[in-house]
């Protein structure tokens, strides 16, 4: 595909921001700067990439001419060596390229917040819950992304009836959001005499961390109440009024943070779940009026979407939208799930570039 027309139009684009961001007042809409700010550094990137991928067209067309030399086999052989390495360059340049021109998802540099709850399958359910926690915390910390504890509910047999975590770092939303929906699980429970498989699921929900621009929250439609902990935790939970129960009244949601001993730590994370569950019921509505038009192949990543089964018997993963399966349960419950979220970008990657005519 010949890019360079796209290109000139960024380039131009390009310029123009910069002329708008030396301009003195233009901190004075900090949503509009932040806007403006993420497409600078996204066109920046572009415009590397393209004078890379110039750069190795280049060099290829030489590496080519000089591999067919007579005179010298020595320079023809290395040269005929890097061939390879440059058409293998080419390919991740122009795969960055298509990336940069499709229009930027607005939330993708975001922190998220990652909710875990219990489904069908009772202990079972809760326990696998629990491993999906520990699957993902262990996949963040590999990525050097900080994950933070919100809100944890312990089942009687160890593993979350709900927990809420907080992950930051580079990318994050970008990585998780494929991640959001029903993942069921087949293995034999620990409280299993007979040794039969039990089929349980779990679900896990990735909400992007809304900022106050995003969402308001009116003093009036908040209703925030301070009561005592309760549950597992010792000494420290149990003798404390820490817990904080905020009400959204206009949409009934509740959010609940007792895991801090401070009071007003756990009113900032109760606060901060509450902007990530509105922001996402915002994002909900305005995806069911596009999804009218189309479906997405990776699905809409709603909460009641099964996107993958976990099969222990089989040491198998398979993931529902993009047909994929692995063979390597036991490694990728450890937090080895690259595979999957790489081949979960491709597929989403080429979909967007066919609906926007790069295809």
């Amino acid at each position: 595909m010949n890019y360079a027309p796209i290109i000139e139009a960024k380039r131009t684009r390009f310029a123009d921001l910069e002329d708008i961001i030396g301009r003195p007042n233009f901190f004075e809409d900090a949503k509009k700067a932040g806007e403006l700010l993420r497409e600078h550094r996204g066109l920046q990137k572009l415009l590397v990439c393209w004078d890379q991928y110039q750069k190795a067209q280049t060099e290829l067309v030489e590496n080519r001419e000089m591999a067919k030399s007579l005179e010298d086999k020595e320079i023809a052989e290395m040269a005929a060596a890097e061939i390879p390495v440059l058409e293998q360059r080419l390919i991740d340049l122009e795969k960055a390229i298509q990336e940069s021109i499709l229009p930027p998802d607005p939330l993708e540099g975001r922190d998220v917040i990652m909710e875990f709850r219990a489904g069908t399958g009772g202990d079972e359910a809760a326990i696998f819950a629990g491993d999906l926690l520990r699957m993902y915390t262990r996949f963040a910390e590999n990525r050097g992304w900080k994950v933070e504890s919100l809100e944890s509910s312990p089942s009687d047999m160890g593993g979350v009836k709900e927990a809420s975590i907080k992950v930051s770092g580079e990318d994050v939303y970008r990585v998780l959001k494929y991640e959001s929906g029903v993942h069921r699980v087949q293995r034999v429970p620990a409280t299993e005499a007979q040794g039969r498989i039990h089929t349980s699921a779990a679900t896990v929900a990735v909400l992007p961390e809304a900022e106050e621009v995003d969402i308001e929250l009116k003093s009036d439609d908040v209703r925030i109440e301070v009561c005592r902990s309760s549950g597992a935790g010792g000494q420290g939970v149990n003798t404390t009024d820490s817990a904080v129960q905020v009400l959204h009244i206009p949409t009934g949601t509740i959010v609940r943070c007792q895991d801090g001993r401070s009071q007003i730590k756990n009113k900032e994370k109760a606060l901060s779940i509450l902007r990530a569950r509105l922001l996402e019921k915002k994002q909900q509505e305005e995806a069911a009026k596009y999804s009218a038009n189309r479906r997405s192949l990776i699905g809409s990543g709603g909460r009641e979407e099964k996107i993958r089964t976990y099969n222990y018997p089989q040491n198998r993963v398979t993931d529902h939208r993009i047909e994929m399966t692995l063979y390597n349960l036991d490694q990728f419950v450890q937090g080895k799930i690259e595979p999957m979220q790489q081949a979960l970008l491709a597929a989403d990657l080429q979909e967007r570039l066919a609906e926007a005519g790069l295809r």
